[in-house]
């Protein structure tokens, strides 16, 4: 056989052998799925970022209306 058909045959057993292995394939999945929970998490934590400071805000507003400590002249009994 000459010697560059023996090295495309060679090359295409690496080739098929290449395409039907899926250790990469894994790999990506995983990679995939990293990506889409790490999004996932920041559209929450943006989320309730901001219903969090929608309601320290109402806090607020009702707090800074409050009398705190003691009128001049009164007593507690």
């Amino acid at each position: 056989m000459h010697r560059t058909k023996m090295m495309e045959l060679g090359m295409r057993k690496h080739l098929s052998t290449f395409m039907n292995r899926e250790d990469g394939a894994v790999t990506v999945d995983w990679v995939v799925l990293t990506a889409a929970i790490v999004g996932l998490g920041a559209i929450v934590i943006f989320n309730v970022a901001d219903g969090a400071t929608t309601s320290a805000d109402s806090v607020e507003a009702v707090v800074s209306g409050l009398d705190v400590g003691y009128a001049s002249g009164t007593t507690t009994d």
